[in-house]
């Protein structure tokens, strides 16, 4: 076994190795970029070296940086994890070359497998059921369009060089081919520095299966069963469960034996992935789609079922050694379900119809992460990490285990509820609700599922608890406040004499729905609230301090008994101050979490300085999930007014000032962790304002150009 492995990755995956690599008792040695210079990853290492600038092309990317790193360090394998290089045939080869263990497959089978095209015709000459598609390599745009015509509507457009959803366009709509087949070469090239593309059929309603491989040098290969991956969006994994719901034991048997000829068919060598498309209305019938040359993201659910430490068996197949395991030798047991936590917003288009994912980015102010039974999480997080858009915007992992597939979804489910990253909106809140979808709950899932219901998913009404433990805040803000923080005890009780106690309302409005006022009466150790219309008393709260330092919990009871709690969180204003100042100034800030959602109340002054909780002030509660917004990236700036939806850069302008345009024409592309999202005239109009060029980088909200309604087209204004 090596005694020093280089891992040639960051973030989650870069800590999940070197866990591995600890356990064995092996030297980890991490590399990092200036980006990530006091990254956990780069804590937790044994040894760590610096590659270069933010730059992934100068660093992550960097195949004589990185070399350069093992030979200083003395590493004698290394570890690609998964993105970056871990499916480059050039950096196997060059690892090989200067007498490193590749911890991967062979650099013939990456070339081979991540070439989709020779891919299939491979795996098909095996005897491996393939998707019907366009065959040959280094089509022409004429010649892509030809074959998805003769394929027949809608059709899939894929990255020949790459996978993970990037690049990937479904056109239902013949007419749109050539502006998506555009699109997918620039995210392709932009993504994998190929934008060879290839076209297959697209089957409605697909449920999206992969099988675990683990093959040796020796000639031995298994598979560890199946993975269901049919939830997504954007194409993008954002759900895994193992084993997957939809398969008998038969077509578990089938499938992995196609997958263990498909390893064959290459010379295959570590652990892989060969992922296939089954209809929903067939799982006996199943083609193959690609294989991934690399260790999966959602490796953990076969771990958790298997028993199993995929890197563990990386590294041995790497270091020479035989399998041990024989295909009898392998059980599943229980079931695991893993939801992939991402720094992104959720954006509603104006008529609620589309929903946009964008990257976030930000400081993690506070960190939260779940533990207990069944529960596992893969992170790269820690409080202060800094979360750019250089590169991909997944976090975390949280994986749930259980003896069935209810109590593994229950589990995942409260630990999501317990999952707080403060500083850097992300997907948790989401991810909590969809799997409480019906649908995802039945088992009944399909690829299509999260994109069809995404606005449902979104923006729940807010809860009453919440609503509540706000209107404590506020109550609690007409004292003066105890050592930075407002004593929640010390508030005024609405007593009165000769009558009962008053109460005093809060005020509290959600961007886009009607208004809501609280009203409390009592102390804040025991208090009465109404919320909304209510005729009587709807909750009795208490405020309680907890062990941790600037936390307060406020346990809101309903009338049938149940109990939840809103905790407040250490929060932040403009000038960096705590939250709950009392008389504080406008843009003050309070942020509460319930259930892994998180909410954020900004104070808002009333006329004349009045202070909070008096007439004519509000709180405005805004989630970190989601963010408001309109079609298109039209914000608060104004309907006519097109801003950036995430800080990225600007990386095609298809309009210039003085361009009449019509509502949805797409007008700029912004790019920022290797997605790209249009930006279109939100009416017909003429461009009357554009202030970015190709190459820019531009900040979220950013004002990228304005459209000024026409009620004629070009013809008559002309």
């Amino acid at each position: 076994m090596f005694e020093t492995v280089l891992v040639a990755n960051r973030g989650e995956i870069a800590v999940r190795v070197i866990r591995t690599l600890r356990a064995l008792g092996i030297r980890s040695v991490a590399v990092f970029s200036d980006a990530d210079a006091e990254a956990r990853h780069v804590r937790e290492a044994d040894t760590a070296v610096r590659i270069g600038p933010a730059a992934a092309a100068e660093s992550y990317l960097s195949i004589p940086r990185l070399l350069e790193a093992a030979a200083r360090t003395g590493a004698r394998a290394v570890h690609p994890g998964y993105g970056f290089l871990a499916e480059n045939a050039a950096f196997a080869r060059a690892c090989t070359d200067a007498g490193l263990a590749f911890i991967g497959p062979p650099a013939g089978a990456i070339e081979l497998m991540g070439d989709k095209i020779r891919a299939k015709e491979t795996v098909q000459a095996a005897g491996v059921p393939v998707v019907p598609g366009s065959s040959g390599s280094g089509l022409t745009d004429a010649e892509l369009a030809a074959a998805a015509l003769g394929i027949g509507m809608p059709v899939l457009l894929k990255p020949s060089a790459g996978g993970g959803g990037k690049g990937m366009r479904l056109v239902r709509d013949a007419s749109l081919l050539g502006e998506e087949i555009a699109a997918a070469r620039r995210e392709a090239r932009g993504s994998f520095g190929d934008d060879t593309l290839l076209v297959e059929r697209w089957v409605d309603r697909p449920r999206h299966i992969e099988i675990q491989v683990l093959a040796d040098g020796h000639g031995h290969v298994i598979h560890l069963g199946e993975r269901e991956c049919s939830l997504q969006r954007r194409h993008q994994k954002i759900i895994e469960e193992a084993p997957s719901p939809f398969l008998d034991e038969a077509t578990r048997a089938a499938m992995g034996e196609a997958a263990v000829q498909a390893a064959r068919s290459c010379g295959y060598a570590g652990a892989g992935t060969v992922e296939f498309i089954v209809p929903g209305d067939d799982p006996s019938s199943y083609y193959f789609m690609e294989m991934n040359t690399r260790l999966q993201v959602e490796h953990p659910v076969t771990e958790l079922i298997t028993g199993l430490d995929l890197v563990e068996w990386q590294l041995r197949v790497a270091a020479g050694e035989e399998l041990t395991l024989r295909q009898e030798d392998v059980t599943l047991t229980g079931h695991a379900v893993e939801a992939r936590i991402c720094a992104e917003t959720a954006r509603v288009s104006g008529d609620g119809a589309r929903v946009d994912f964008l990257p976030s980015a930000g400081t993690v102010r506070l960190l939260r992460e779940p533990a207990g039974e069944g529960v596992r999480v893969d992170s790269g997080l820690s409080e202060g990490t800094d979360v750019g858009t250089s590169y991909d915007p997944m976090l975390a992992k949280v994986i749930a285990h259980g003896p069935d597939r209810a109590t593994a979804l229950r589990r995942l489910r409260a630990a999501l509820a317990d999952t707080v990253v403060l500083g850097v909106d992300t997907n948790a809140g989401f991810l909590r609700r969809l799997l409480a979808h019906p649908d995802v709950v039945a088992g009944a899932l399909d690829t299509g599922l999260v994109d069809r219901d995404a606005a449902s998913l979104v923006r729940p009404s807010v809860p009453d608890e919440v609503y509540a433990a706000g209107a404590l805040l506020s109550q609690a803000a007409l004292e003066p406040p105890r050592d930075g923080w407002v004593d929640p005890f010390s508030v005024p009780d609405g007593w009165r004499l000769g009558g009962e106690r008053a109460w005093t309302p809060h005020h509290f409005r959600v961007p886009g729905e009607d208004p809501v006022t609280v009203r409390v009466r009592g102390a804040a150790s025991a208090a009465e609230l109404v919320v909304g219309d209510a005729e009587a008393a709807a909750l009795r709260a208490v405020a309680v301090p907890t062990a941790a330092a600037g936390e307060r919990r406020h346990t809101a009871d309903g009338t049938a008994g149940a109990s939840r709690s809103a905790k407040l969180l250490p929060g932040w204003g403009p000038g960096g101050l705590p939250p709950a100042q009392g008389r504080g100034g406008a843009g003050e800030e309070v942020v509460l979490e319930l259930d892994g959602r998180t909410h954020r109340f900004t104070r808002v002054p009333g006329p004349e300085g009045t202070w909070l909780g008096r007439d004519g002030d509000a709180w405005h509660l805004r989630d970190h999930d989601p963010v408001e917004g309109a079609a298109g990236g039209a914000g608060a700036a104004g309907a006519d007014t097109l801003t950036a939806p995430m800080p990225g850069t600007v990386t095609v302008v298809k309009a210039s000032v003085g361009d009449f345009v019509s509502a949805g024409q797409s007008l700029l592309v912004v790019e920022a962790m290797k997605m790209e999202h249009v930006i279109s005239a939100p009416h017909d109009g003429t461009v009357a304002e554009l202030d970015v060029t190709p190459g820019a980088t531009v900040a979220m909200d950013q004002v990228l150009a304005v459209v000024t309604p026409a009620a004629t087209g070009p013809a008559e204004e002309s």
